[in-house]
């Protein structure tokens, strides 16, 4: 869920993530336009939109079971793997 910004209060699947710069990409939210020439046999050129990046602190995890944007915790199960968790309900993401 994106928490400021023009895209405030909308929810998308994340498509990608860049740690080095801090920033994500949402399917749907922050459509860019782009100019593209037409490279090689076969291809057309014009106007495209795409998703662009914005960056991840804007952006909150979403939990279907409270229904609010949350924090994340960590669990460790039984066999030693790690969770991610809802800090409010505990809820496995």
């Amino acid at each position: 869920m994106v928490m400021s910004g023009r895209e405030k209060g909308k929810k998308g699947k994340i498509l990608a993530v860049s740690p080095e710069e801090g920033k994500v990409i949402i399917e749907g939210l922050n459509i860019m336009t782009k100019h593209q020439k037409p490279r090689g046999q076969g291809r057309v050129g014009g106007i495209i939109k795409a998703e662009g990046a914005m960056y991840a602190c804007k952006v909150m995890h979403y939990c279907q079971r409270c229904n609010k944007p949350v924090r994340i915790g960590r669990a460790m199960q039984n066999g030693g793997e790690k969770l991610r968790v809802c800090k409010k309900c505990g809820e496995v993401i």
